[in-house]
């Protein structure tokens, strides 16, 4: 093979090496890339409030400090919970005596003096009974009219009913109040109780615990201010438990449903990939929706909420991050 002979293989070889060069720039230029979707690192976050009114005077905790559930955060200064304690404990006393009294029954002195009553009016039945046959005696022998005896026989009716009142009298003072009465008097003390026990709730409720592990991001009054019922004093970020959320098209939907696993880029912990799945779907408002601007081909697609939780534990994150889905691979 002479020397023009070679120049045209080589040639040839070149310019075939360079077709197959192109058409693999060409595959892997043409090749299409996955579909990246992003989204943020969100956590949940607790807002702790008072349930009494007073005023902040002390806080335990610093923003970015790390508690445990049962922490005590702050303390709420609260005359006014003094002040009810002091009312129920003073009905509780006042409720105590009553039901003493109703369950006791009466004094030994206040027996003594109803029996001596009835024993007064037994020695007043005797004579208006002797005084009383007296006159019928009489009255029979026709001696004294019959006015003198009816008064003599009326004396002594009025002498027995007395002394049947003050037996009535001895016998309620020997058997006490009435069940009624006890019932009623043991129910003055349960209340009294209940009151004790609400008011202890709310000395309770003056220290302000943690609901639960986390971060303190947010701490909202200072020290000394006048809060009322229900105002947050601050906020407790769960970073054990957080999730990721993406805003998703519809027409990017394709591969994604609840329970799909995918995988997760956080930038600003290396790009590093991690294992998710998917746990919620579900779409957005109106507002969310895009709205086609043809009439041809086009139509209005909608947005969709999107919950990933991670299989995997990730170190470092923090809610706000940027993080991404990415699809097709």
């Amino acid at each position: 093979m002479n020397q023009s002979q070679k120049s045209l293989w080589i040639g040839i070889g070149v310019v075939i090496a360079i077709v197959i060069l192109v058409a693999i720039i060409g595959v892997i230029a043409l090749r299409p890339e996955p579909e990246i979707i992003s989204g943020e690192v969100e956590a949940s976050e607790y807002r702790v409030s008072n349930k009494v009114p007073g005023r902040i005077e002390t806080i335990f905790v610093e923003e970015g400090q790390m508690v445990k559930a049962g922490d005590t955060l702050a303390y709420i200064n609260s005359p006014e919970v003094d002040a009810k304690m002091a009312q129920a404990r003073a009905a509780r006393t006042a409720a105590s005596a009553q039901s003493s009294k109703a369950q006791n029954g009466a004094r030994e002195q206040q027996i003594t003096g109803a029996y001596e009553m009835w024993q007064k009016a037994q020695v007043g039945v005797d004579i208006a009974k002797k005084s009383y046959e007296r006159v019928q005696s009489l009255y029979d022998k026709k001696v004294v009219s019959a006015q003198k005896r009816d008064e003599a026989e009326a004396q002594y009716k009025a002498a027995v009913a007395t002394a049947n009142a003050a037996k009535s009298q001895y016998d309620l003072a020997c058997s006490g109040a009435q069940d009624e009465d006890k019932l009623a008097a043991n129910a003055l003390v349960a209340k009294a109780d209940g009151a004790i026990m609400e008011v202890n709730s709310y000395i309770n409720e003056r220290y302000i615990i943690a609901p639960c592990n986390g971060e303190i991001t947010d701490i909202f009054p200072k020290r000394s201010d006048l809060i009322g019922t229900g105002s947050p004093i601050l906020n407790i970020l769960d970073i054990s438990d957080f999730w990721f959320t993406f805003s998703v098209r519809e027409d990017l939907l394709q591969g994604l449903s609840v329970g799909t696993e995918v995988q997760i880029q956080i930038p600003a912990l290396g790009g590093k990939s991690y294992k998710a799945k998917v746990t919620y779907m579900k779409a957005m408002a109106s507002y969310a929706t895009w709205r086609a601007t043809k009439t041809n081909g086009q139509y209005d697609v909608k947005s969709f909420d999107i919950k990933v939780v991670p299989l995997e534990k990730i170190e470092n994150v923090r809610p706000g991050m940027t993080a991404i889905l990415v699809k097709g691979e």
